[in-house]
């Protein structure tokens, strides 16, 4: 009879599970920093918490559905093909681009994901459209057109930092 050996343990240290949802949130929050940037916060200077409540209709007016929460299918409602950037456990995320913008769309197998991710995105600041279990970066100025196609909400974060015009 032969007898397995122990495996040996790798000196390099790995996640805990439980950290991992934390830093692919804050990565994927990092992809999303360059089209916050790059598209401006359009803000009125009005946060989630004291400005303008966020439309609570949840289904797309023109479709009277809400997408799916799946990288491709929001894709293709939005008119574009995705490239995935990321497909990992906690999230996907893929990049679409078309002549009318670049964006980001970020799907999550459970909601408690979505929320983390949002919580992290919180730091950047922005505008997003919020769905089930999914989240799409686009420019503040076609927000509305994407809510119309596919549902969701839009949600402003608030950045950290002094406010823009304010002391």
């Amino acid at each position: 009879m032969s007898q397995q050996q122990p495996t040996a343990r790798s000196p390099r240290r790995t996640p805990s599970r439980a950290h991992r949802p934390r830093a692919l949130a804050a990565a994927g929050a990092l992809v999303v920093l360059p089209l916050v940037t790059a598209c401006g916060g359009g803000g009125d200077g009005k946060g989630a918490d004291g400005g303008k409540p966020a439309p609570s209709v949840t289904a797309a007016p023109a479709a009277g559905v809400v997408a799916p929460a799946k990288v491709e299918v929001i894709a293709g409602l939005t008119g574009c093909k995705a490239k995935i950037r990321i497909d990992a456990d906690e999230l996907r995320q893929g990049l679409c681009h078309t002549k009318k913008a670049d964006y980001l769309i970020t799907t999550f197998p459970e909601e408690k994901f979505k929320e983390t991710w949002l919580e992290e995105a919180r730091v950047y600041g922005g505008k997003y459209l919020v769905g089930t279990r999914w989240v799409v970066s686009v420019k503040p100025a076609l927000l509305e057109s994407f809510r119309a196609k596919l549902g969701g909400t839009i949600r402003e974060l608030r950045g950290i930092g002094p406010k823009p015009g304010g002391r």
